[in-house]
């Protein structure tokens, strides 16, 4: 059960690894983009592919899907990347259903782990498997794999490492649940004393804005864990007060103390463009405007002219605050 190119992986280890896929559940058909395209998720791309049997239901709890999943009379359901299964969906197998999650559970319970775990300046993150049950992200775990976040490592980069990572902890897990032999451990019991737990919704448009009075390490982080999707956001303000939308998809920091206030611009004119924040520059490096392709920063500043006189937005409506 999965819907998108993470689930793909684990779908294709199995396969290789030698075991019977009996069906595959993904989401149903849906239109997308400016021409309403209907688009079929990645997962029904590679099950067809493959000759897979495959089923889209709109709702988990349709009786005809439920009779048809009954019939397939599969022995254990892996879920990737899908949604959340009723009671009688995941209690269905006579081993259970286990998730694969982007994160070292009980950390990151929820929809985005990877984004969230780059935004909060994480140094380790990784994959968990447990059985599924009530609630979302908690039941007791199997195996956990970990893995380093690199210092300028963007959300994108590592979803990919993750999604390897994955493919072979769910192989694993398959293979000891086969054998009868695997752990089953308590989420608690991985949480260290004092450990504040961090959550992993969901991330709508309105949590992508920059917040230029932030320090140098958080919007970094803030830049990259929504890079390349869904890409974190600002305006450009000219010295009219004029308002240019722009996505963020890559940064340096500078450590430093600027004279400038927050969000004031520093650049050559040419080849670069540095943010002023507390503790130092937010050098940007790829960078989009509204209605045009991502680019370099060199290349835009050949089709955009620039001066010191431009501020970033602070906050929706309000410019950034002169000297």
């Amino acid at each position: 059960m999965g819907t998108p190119e993470f689930a793909v992986a684990s779908l294709d280890s199995l396969l290789n690894a030698g075991y019977n896929i009996v069906g595959v559940v993904t989401a149903p058909d849906r239109p997308a983009g400016r021409g309403q395209e209907v688009i079929c998720s990645d997962i029904k791309t590679y099950a067809l592919a493959k000759g897979l049997k495959i089923l889209q239901p709109e709702k988990l709890k349709e009786p005809a899907f439920l009779e048809e999943l009954k019939s397939l009379q599969a022995d254990l359901q892996i879920v990737v990347a899908f949604r959340m299964l009723p009671e009688l969906v995941w209690n269905m197998p006579r081993l259970g259903t286990i998730n694969l999650h982007g994160s070292l559970l009980p950390q990151y319970r929820g929809a985005a782990p990877i984004n969230r775990a780059i935004m909060n300046g994480e140094k380790e993150t990784g994959v968990s498997t447990f059985f599924l049950q009530q609630q979302i992200d908690t039941g007791k775990i199997i195996f956990r794999e970990k893995t380093p976040i690199g210092p300028e490592e963007c959300a994108g980069d590592l979803h990919d490492r993750l999604m390897t990572i994955g493919a072979e902890l769910i192989v694993k897990t398959i293979r000891a649940i086969e054998s009868g032999d695997y752990p089953q451990q308590d989420q608690q019991e991985f949480l260290k004393s004092g450990e504040i737990l961090h959550e992993a919704p969901k991330i709508f448009k309105e949590d992508c804005r920059i917040n230029w009075n932030a320090n140098a390490d958080s919007i970094h982080d803030f830049i990259r864990g929504l890079s390349p999707y869904p890409a974190a956001h600002s305006e450009l303000v000219s010295p009219e007060g004029k308002s240019f939308p722009l996505k963020i998809y890559k940064t340096l920091k500078i450590a430093g103390n600027p004279s400038e206030p927050a969000g004031a611009v520093r650049t050559d004119g040419k080849t670069s463009i540095e943010i002023a924040v507390s503790g130092g520059f937010i050098l940007l490096q790829e960078i989009q405007l509204a209605g045009k392709r991502k680019m370099s920063v060199a290349d835009f500043l050949r089709g955009f002219p620039l001066d010191r006189m431009w501020k970033m937005s602070l906050a929706p409506g309000t410019p950034a605050s002169g000297h």
